[in-house]
């Protein structure tokens, strides 16, 4: 059993290591789900209240409530996989949470680029509006997330894969986490 999370500040590549997880056969647990759907129960659109309700969950329930909410799910997934992926952690606090769930089956990786690669990859995808858009911008979002504790937690990361380079170079990597480990990106980041 092997449980990998990624952390890393939006637009670092966390989805699109998502997406070749999905492609391997690999379950993805998303954090930012958890937070999508207690929008929905508190009858909030996520796409403008997600930044609110995430902070709003921590405060109400702890700074670990995201990630307590995804355990159960995580757990379902290993009933049928040996492998799961946990898609965007937070903070040292979620990390906690994961290390004490699942000891050294646990490994976290982060996810890195730099500000002006992410603003661009998110302009490409119109995910960058700033306020007056209606959107948060990426400065915005990138307090919110260092607010929660990401830097720690990225700081305590198992394993960094440096997205600077082309999709297909960054796609490498992260099959080479889920065919051979951990020590295989350290090799390729070399």
């Amino acid at each position: 059993m092997t449980v990998i999370g990624t952390v890393g500040l939006p637009g670092s590549g966390k989805g699109e290591a998502a997406t070749v997880a999905r492609e391997h056969d690999i379950p993805v647990v998303t954090m930012g789900d958890v937070i999508r759907q207690e929008c929905r129960d508190r009858g909030l659109d996520p796409a403008t209240h997600h930044g609110e309700i995430a902070t709003a969950l921590r405060e109400e329930n702890g700074p670990a409530a995201i990630a307590e909410r995804s355990l159960p799910m995580i757990r379902e997934e290993l009933e049928t996989s040996d492998t799961v992926l946990v898609d965007g952690l937070r903070s040292g606090v979620e990390l906690d949470a994961f290390r004490e769930a699942f000891g050294d089956d646990f490994v976290l990786v982060s996810i890195e680029a730099p500000f002006e690669v992410r603003k661009e990859r998110l302009a490409e995808r119109g995910r960058d509006k700033g306020e007056d858009e209606g959107g948060e911008s990426l400065e915005a979002r990138d307090e919110r997330e260092r607010g929660f504790g990401m830097d720690e937690a990225m700081a305590r990361a198992d394993v960094v894969i440096d997205n600077t380079d082309t999709l297909a170079a960054f796609r490498t990597k992260v099959e080479a986490l889920f065919e051979q480990g951990p020590e295989a990106v350290q090799e390729l980041e070399r």
